[in-house]
């Protein structure tokens, strides 16, 4: 399969418009970190886009950086950094979690993703910081959607479509984000002890307070036990976790009355706070899933099956506790419990009627309706057989190919990425 190496908007549009004519279907690339997110591709040709990788415009007085796909979000945040300002979606960097090295996430792919970590129950999702685009679209025509303010969308906000497209409707070739200030100072109170149900309740009131909660998560013992600091509880004991951001005596006192909410709950251990600098680390690791990492090696190695489920937070830890009657798993429970990272196994055989489908009936049964469940990681024969997303109910499925047909007519931008076409 060749691979096709754009350097510049030009050739972008050159190599789609010479796909859509000749019908060549292209798999389009950044960073290729997250390959094993979504269905195979079957692609004639590969377009990799990681050559379009400059910053473009950054104002950080306005909050507003413009760069191109292939820019790596490692490069993007240091220039950041250096502004005192960051990415407020904290986009994930998943290369890890299929066995690649970190450092992988490009900017074009998270937003192509949509995926943001743990700061969205307080800023919101990465397509809720996307200001506009330019793009190819599969029909291979050039077009730009919004613009460098944030009122700026005068009839269709197709940015916001793109996001979470996973390159089946346009390829990047500039993104604009707003930009947000760096917190002076974070903090993170953590309660040990806590059994699922009882954890996301007490998330659950923390995140009705007045308090700005940046990041409410909760790991079970053999969860906690890996990634958690030895000072926040003893081995075998979960830990659930409220982030605090904000000015340095913003943070204190909000830290303060979290801390005295927390140990009047019932059934609960100790109550700890750490600091900005162990904080970060803990919430690095939550953020990338880094206890359902693999070893480097391979393509995309499928390990154990892995999956995200959105779901109403207060019926997401008996879904976990009904698959947990099939087969072994591990959890992290973010955003409050309505985000729930979910490894199937614990490290042996997984059973055939599991194994066959990587759980995907049982799963999706245990949620009863509350939410939706998206296979994360599984190899490429069981993510070819079983639908990774959510299946989409009739009216929708067809409002999503009317729209696929509308932006790429001859079906050549990641074709099968998302769905199996018909």
């Amino acid at each position: 399969m060749e691979t096709l190496t754009p350097r510049d908007d030009r050739q972008v549009l050159e190599a789609v418009a010479w796909a859509a004519a000749s019908e060549r279907p292209l798999e389009v690339r950044a960073g290729a970190s997250k390959l094993g997110l979504g269905r195979p591709v079957d692609g004639d040709h590969t377009l990799d886009v990681s050559g379009l990788n400059a910053l473009g415009l950054y104002e950080p007085e306005e909050l507003v950086v413009s760069a191109q796909p292939g820019i790596g979000l490692a490069t993007l945040e240091r220039e950041l950094a250096a502004a005192g300002q960051m990415l407020a979606f904290e986009p994930p960097d998943l290369g890890p979690l299929y066995g690649g090295a970190p450092g992988g996430a490009t900017l074009g792919g998270v937003i192509a993703c949509n995926l943001s970590g743990p700061r969205r129950v307080k800023d919101g999702a990465a397509r809720d910081h996307l200001l506009g685009i330019a793009a190819v679209s599969g029909r291979g025509e050039a077009f730009k959607s919004g613009g460098r303010v944030v009122k700026n969308v005068t009839g269709y906000d197709l940015s916001k479509l793109m996001a979470g497209s996973f390159g089946t409707l346009a390829v990047f070739t500039e993104l604009t984000v707003r930009a947000l200030p760096r917190p002076e100072d974070t903090a993170t109170v953590a309660v040990s002890g806590l059994g699922d149900a009882e954890a996301l309740a007490a998330l659950a009131a923390v995140l009705a307070t007045p308090y700005e909660v940046a990041g409410a998560a909760h790991l079970p013992a053999a969860v906690a036990d890996r990634i958690a600091p030895a000072a926040l509880a003893p081995a075998g004991l979960p830990v659930t976790l409220v982030r605090l951001e904000g000015f340095a005596p913003s943070v204190a006192y909000r830290a303060e009355r979290l801390v005295a909410l927390l140990a009047a709950r019932p059934g609960g251990g100790t109550v700890v706070r750490l600091d900005a600098a162990a904080s970060r680390v803990l919430w690095l690791a939550i953020r990338d899933v880094s206890p359902f990492a693999l070893s480097p090696g391979g393509d995309v190695p499928a390990g154990p099956p892995v999956w995200k489920l959105s779901i109403a937070a207060d019926r997401a830890a008996a879904a976990v506790a009904r698959i947990a009657q099939a087969v072994p798993v591990e959890a992290i429970y973010d955003w409050g419990g309505a985000l729930v990272w979910l490894r199937l196994g614990d490290g042996g055989a997984l059973p055939a009627g599991v194994a066959d489908d990587a759980g995907a009936r049982m799963v999706r049964g245990a949620l009863g309706g509350a939410g939706h469940a998206t296979l994360v990681r599984a190899s490429a024969m069981v993510r070819a057989a079983v639908p990774v997303f959510p299946v989409q109910p009739g009216p929708l499925a067809d409002l999503t190919l009317r729209v696929k047909q509308n932006f790429d007519t001859r079906r050549i931008l990641n074709p099968g990425r998302m769905y199996a076409d018909a």
